[in-house]
């Protein structure tokens, strides 16, 4: 007989995952999920419609509520998974089922734990993240690893380039692992906790570029990582007014202006330059004043000549 399991998703990643569960026949009890966010760009599929075509019933009370933890329970399933669910599960849920709990984390752990893992791995400048399927423990992230999926980031991916490749990659480690959860013949592997990195939750005011301390490649990085749908790396005017950068490719040293980092000038091919701590970002498409497009179509042509705020002075 095959265990009762309580799905907890959201996201891409989610919505994958609850896919290969019911491609491999997998008995899903419910789908613990979040009610969507209207302020938040939902470029991605949630797995509420996947689990209402299945006939699954989807719970939308949070796990770390009274009415979660009474449905949870009322439900008594024999394994919990939990793909990029955003609440962190209490351990007393998970500590006495009998198949046992599973999280998919979006990194090759130990390294990235935490939040916007992929984000984060593209900001450090990684060339390949993956996604780790886990024992669940109460501290996030570092419970025996079950098995991993490895993926590239390529140099010119963006986050959302990667979180795609990782969903698809969370898919096979899911239809993969599955049959070694469902008999229990799964060997997992603990954790070389020296070796973790954890990384916390960011902000849209976190992407503040520092001209003072990045380099070029640096300054690219965030560009990339933080550009649509999420909110995006962006700059103060001497006004102090956002100077939202959607993308740019970074330039050495060696052909980069000889000026003070922050500082804008034109480069020869017609874009934007802004010179970093080391090398310089030059930028492809921008925004300011409501206006999005061509970094030096008007208003950004007048920033030609100034320097950027850093965030040493931008509060």
């Amino acid at each position: 007989m095959r265990p009762s399991i309580a799905v907890c998703a959201y996201s891409q990643v989610g919505t994958r995952c609850l896919e290969a569960l019911l491609e491999c026949g997998a008995h899903v009890a419910a789908l613990f999920t979040h009610q969507d966010n209207p302020s938040e760009n939902l470029w991605f599929r949630t797995p509420d419609r996947v689990a209402q075509g299945a006939g699954i019933p989807i719970i939308r009370h949070s796990l770390r509520s009274r009415e979660g933890i009474e449905e949870f329970r009322r439900l008594s399933p024999d394994m919990l998974l939990s793909f990029y669910y955003r609440d962190m599960i209490p351990g007393e849920l998970i500590k006495d089922l009998p198949w046992g709990a599973f999280n998919l984390h979006g990194s090759l752990l130990p390294r990235y734990r935490g939040r916007v893992s992929v984000h984060w791995a593209i900001i450090m400048g990684e060339s390949r993240t993956g996604a780790t399927l886990h024992v669940m423990t109460p501290r996030p992230d570092d419970g025996p690893i079950v098995d991993q999926e490895e993926i590239p980031i390529h140099f010119h991916d963006t986050s959302k380039d990667v979180m795609e490749r990782l969903a698809e990659g969370a898919y096979r480690l899911v239809k993969r692992a599955l049959p070694s959860l469902e008999n229990r013949s799964f060997q997992a592997k603990e954790q070389d906790h020296s070796k973790a990195t954890y990384f916390s939750g960011r902000s849209p005011k976190d992407g503040i570029i520092r001209w003072q301390e990045e380099d070029s490649l640096g300054a690219y990085h965030m560009v990339r990582a933080l550009t649509d749908p999420y909110p995006g790396a962006f700059s103060l005017t001497p006004g102090g007014e956002k100077l939202m950068i959607w993308r740019a490719y970074p330039v050495p040293e060696k052909a980069s202006p000889k000026c003070p980092p922050g500082t804008v000038t034109e480069d020869p091919e017609g874009y934007l330059l802004i010179r970093c701590a080391f090398g310089a970002l030059r930028v492809i498409e921008a925004e300011l004043s409501g206006h999005r497009g061509h970094p030096l179509d008007t208003p950004m042509r007048t920033l030609v000549g100034l320097r950027l705020r850093d965030t040493a002075n931008s509060d």
